[in-house]
């Protein structure tokens, strides 16, 4: 077996245990291979073993590897800052977006999603320390934006996405994606119609499953270190 190929076992076991230890259902949190840096062969290989989301932070990075795999069946999630320029691209090539931070960002989302394509599903970020080299719409602005950019005709908001400040220990980490947690369970409260918590990375993934994720972002651990 690859060093790759165990990797990627030994995290869809440590999805299984976590999902196991906290009473989450069976394949209720799913992976997303953050590939960017990384070649598409290794992509590939993954691609062999049956991962099929991919998540990419570099547009034109990424869509020189979507074409050089364009025989495979991947779904692909744009997992970075947002800038307006970007938008047309991450539209037209992404079934995913997890950075939308302002609604500027959705409504051009949405306008520039060609037709013959289903709604580009997207993810609310979260600022939940307030740290200001992030993005990210703060804690009490989460109801009203997400009110607002559901009315966008071709996107679907699934919910919330978050990147807590590093290094906290495990009490402390799951303290934060509580948070997150409480935030989607009061969008729930108006209309069940948001399943998503995109939180939880290769040092917090335990702590994120614990708190509810449904969509753990997962690179150095798969792929190894970036270059």
């Amino acid at each position: 077996m690859s060093d790759i190929a165990q990797r990627y076992q030994n995290i869809l076991a440590n999805i299984k245990q976590y999902e196991l230890k906290y009473n989450r259902d069976p394949g209720s949190v799913n992976l997303v291979a953050v590939s960017k840096t990384k070649p598409a062969g290794m992509i590939r290989e993954l691609a062999d073993l049956g991962q099929r989301a991919f998540g990419e932070n570099y547009l034109q990075e990424s869509r020189q590897k979507q074409h050089e795999l364009r025989d495979l069946d991947l779904e692909w999630h744009f997992i970075g800052h947002i800038q307006s320029n970007k938008t047309k691209d991450i539209a037209e090539n992404f079934s995913w977006a997890h950075g939308v931070d302002r609604i500027k960002i959705a409504r051009r989302l949405s306008d520039q999603r060609p037709a013959e394509l289903a709604p580009i599903n997207i993810c609310l970020q979260v600022n939940l320390e307030g740290e200001i080299s992030k993005s990210g719409v703060s804690p009490d602005e989460v109801v009203n934006i997400a009110n607002e950019i559901s009315t966008l005709p071709n996107i679907k908001l699934r919910g919330l996405m978050a990147i807590p400040a590093p290094d906290k220990p495990h009490d402390q980490q799951r303290q934060v994606f509580s948070v997150m947690k409480a935030l989607l369970d009061e969008l729930n409260a108006q209309t069940r119609a948001y399943d998503v918590l995109s939180m939880g990375m290769t040092d917090d993934m335990e702590a994120a499953i614990a708190e509810g994720a449904t969509h753990i972002r997962i690179g150095t651990a798969l792929f190894g270190p970036r270059t």
